[in-house]
């Protein structure tokens, strides 16, 4: 009996990840064509723009240590919208297939001033993990997906073309009992970009310091993202390194990736 109940229990939840997959393509299919073509009376605001990249990592790193593959992975990131208000949905697979996470990032831009920027966002989030159980000896995967929702506040001030400074503030609430409840991200930022090494090669750097609480187990991180481009080439490569410094969250105290990054972008008018 329990046999039959694992088998049907497997094949239920690969029926509902199929569903759940095709219902998502379908719905970033209709919300982009709705954003793109959309009309307004304002000339001005019909301008907008559909960006995104394609990322392969040789260790799938996320914002929180806990939810990181450790494994190599696939990222597809898109981000259409208008002036202000953004679509920004962020796709995560293992190389095999597997679903690692989905996160539906709104953004919506308060301040948009030369020097000083403040932007709020907010997402449904989804995360997937495969166990095996076995069933007459043999191995039968089950996928588990958890759902959570987030919230962030984002400003930012310019000093100049290359050189950004900000803080960052996330906090996440997951839907399911058995994983964490409540999560609260806090980090001081900057940005160095498009620094010339040559005439055409350009690196950047992200660092910061933040403050990681998941439920009553918190931590202190630095992390930096580090980037190498060709000005004018859509490959560059990237990388992320994150130390602990002090916490009671598990996971590696050092974690390092490299990813090979496909970045396409356009800017379209009602006229296009």
């Amino acid at each position: 009996m329990h046999s039959i109940y694992l088998r049907k229990q497997s094949r239920i939840e690969y029926f509902e990840f199929r569903f759940f997959a095709s219902l998502i393509i379908v719905l970033l299919l209709v919300i982009a064509s709705r954003i793109t073509f959309a009309q307004e009376a304002d000339s001005t605001n019909r301008a907008g723009h559909l960006s995104g990249a394609v990322t392969a990592t040789n260790n799938g790193i996320s914002l929180l240590p806990a939810f990181s593959l450790g494994r190599p992975a696939l990222i597809f990131d898109m981000n259409v919208g208008k002036k202000r208000l953004t679509f920004e949905p962020q796709l995560r697979f293992a190389m095999t297939g597997r679903p690692w996470s989905f996160i539906f990032w709104w953004r919506y831009k308060i301040i948009t001033g030369d020097k000083f920027k403040l932007h709020v966002g907010a997402h449904p989030a989804f995360t997937f993990q495969f166990d095996d159980y076995p069933v007459n000896g043999v191995p039968t995967t089950l996928m588990i997906s958890r759902q959570f929702a987030a919230g962030e506040i984002v400003p930012r001030y310019t000093i100049n073309k290359k050189v950004t400074v900000g803080l960052y503030y996330l906090q996440a609430h997951g839907f399911q009992p058995e994983g964490t409840q409540n999560t609260y991200f806090f980090a001081t930022q900057a940005s160095f970009s498009e620094v010339r090494l040559g005439p055409k090669l350009l690196f950047g750097a992200s660092p910061q310091l933040y403050y990681l609480q998941m439920d009553d187990n918190r931590g202190y991180y630095a992390s930096s993202t580090f980037s190498l481009a060709l000005k004018g080439f859509p490959l560059s490569l990237q990388s992320i390194m994150s130390q602990s410094i002090d916490t009671e969250l598990a996971g590696k105290d050092f974690i390092w990736n490299i990813s090979l990054v496909y970045s396409f972008g356009k800017e379209y008018s009602e006229k296009d």
